[in-house]
């Protein structure tokens, strides 16, 4: 059963136009794919993307009556589809067809942002359970590949600016003992992105793309790093200290770091970057 998803608003109609009466049509908007929309820094992107009037599509476990509203108030078309991540193959079918039936021309470019990921049962591998592991690693690196994947095979055509920015972590180049799962998970998402970006580079007009860490944020990840027990997680007090020490930025603050890297004239040189570089 193809997921549930919503257009335009959580009616699931269009939205109206913004232009005014009697105005000429709006040319066409660059479109964003965005996963992990529903909070943290994915529901900041998703807000700031909307209000700068792109077109945008979410994947999430839940959608956001808040998004829609936003969407209707900045005249942006807005789709939200309700999909588990950790079904990557559906996801994927899903956004091949739909992008497969766009018509030509209406979209001025076309991104993907893999965003989703989540923080599996901190403990040592040997204590961790086999299921815990396998939803990991395919929320964090099966998915996205599967997405960019399909995103590629059904924008080939468009010739449109093609654009992939992958959400990775400093714990994708720094290893950490009982994250054993998230920092592969991370590290395969930057070693695919090299990778991506070599193939890419071969093919006229290939889509740009990054692996992208955005610093220490304030969302629920590190609520949930700083409660495990210090015992397991021997990291456990310095993330307790990052949030004691003010060092940590709010999603509002890292989304829109991350969309300005995305937004850069060299984007994609360098295939896996810190938002924290120059």
């Amino acid at each position: 059963m193809l997921p549930q998803y919503h257009r335009g608003t959580m009616q699931g109609t269009s939205l109206p136009s913004s232009s005014p009466a009697g105005a000429s049509a709006p040319g066409p908007r660059p479109l964003v794919i965005l996963t992990g929309a529903s909070r943290g820094m994915g529901l900041a992107m998703a807000r700031q993307l909307l209000q700068q009037g792109h077109a945008l599509v979410t994947l999430a476990r839940a959608t956001s009556g808040e998004l829609a509203g936003i969407a209707q108030h900045a005249g942006a078309p807005l789709e939200q589809w309700e999909q588990d991540l950790a079904d990557g193959a559906t996801a994927a079918g899903r956004l091949r067809g739909w992008l497969a039936a766009q018509p030509a021309g209406r979209y001025a470019s076309a991104t993907l942002i893999n965003n989703a990921g989540v923080v599996p049962h901190i403990a040592p591998l040997s204590d961790c359970d086999p299921a815990d592991l396998a939803n990991a690693l395919r929320v964090g690196l099966e998915a996205p590949m599967q997405l960019t994947a399909a995103f590629l095979a059904a924008t080939r055509g468009w010739g449109v600016p093609l654009k992939v920015l992958n959400i990775s972590s400093g714990l994708g180049r720094r290893a950490m003992a009982s994250q054993s799962a998230y920092c592969a998970a991370k590290a395969g998402m930057d070693h695919f992105t090299r990778c991506l970006a070599l193939d890419e580079a071969l093919r006229p007009g290939g889509a740009r793309v990054c692996s992208l860490a955005p610093g220490v944020i304030d969302t629920d990840m590190q609520v949930h790093l700083r409660a495990a027990d210090p015992a397991a997680f021997p990291d456990q007090q310095n993330f307790a200290n990052l949030k004691t020490d003010g060092a940590l930025t709010s999603p509002d603050d890292a989304a829109a770091r991350v969309l300005a890297w995305l937004a850069r004239a060299d984007f994609g040189d360098v295939p896996v970057a810190d938002v924290r570089q120059p």
